[in-house]
């Protein structure tokens, strides 16, 4: 019994401390789940006009046409965070390390093709925790994942262990003679 009302308090205030950190992974997971299909979240990937490997621009041109935008988030080459190129739409996607912006460049042309927020960075520094700083990517989300599982087992326990009892207890009951009509009874 002793171990039953244990699961019993550690299951209830463990869900109460958590549930507002696992409805935000929950939500946040949802929505980077379908950032595709909302241009809110992640900006659709433009295409540039068709052309070989070689058509391509240099990234050293790429650094020119991303700079001369005057951008206030892409002032110097410090401020891009990461170059994605796509080469499926010849594509090169340019993350700067302010506001979550993006600037799309056709690596044919050499044009911006969109200028826009990528949300779905924002949803994903809330979802794996580190919006709060990296103690808490680092600590807290992992503690908060091992919870999850405490509360799976502690939540299967909290139903499983009163059927149990409740079957100890028939067997209790039905004497030596009887056991083969509980276990009869429990089949049904």
């Amino acid at each position: 019994m002793r171990i039953y009302k244990f699961f019993r308090t550690a299951h209830k205030w463990t869900g109460i401390v958590l549930a507002l950190m696992f409805v935000t992974t929950a939500s946040t997971g949802f929505l980077l789940l379908v950032k595709k299909k909302m241009d809110w979240i992640q900006p659709p990937t433009r295409e540039d006009k068709a052309g070989e490997i070689a058509d391509c621009i240099s990234t050293q041109q790429l650094f020119e046409v991303v700079l001369a935008q005057r951008h206030p988030d892409f002032q110097s080459l410090e401020d891009i965070d990461r170059v994605d190129f796509r080469p499926g739409k010849r594509v090169f996607k340019v993350r700067s390390v302010h506001h979550y912006s993006e600037l799309q460049v056709g690596a044919v042309t050499g044009e911006v093709l969109n200028s826009a927020k990528r949300r779905s960075d924002f949803l994903e520094e809330i979802h794996d925790g580190s919006f709060l700083g990296e103690w808490a990517h680092g600590y807290l989300m992992p503690l908060t994942a091992c919870a999850l599982v405490f509360l799976t087992f502690s939540g299967l326990w909290l139903w499983i262990e009163p059927i149990i009892r409740q079957r100890m207890r028939l067997k209790k009951r039905a004497g030596p003679g009887e056991v083969a009509e509980v276990e009869c009874m429990d089949a049904r």
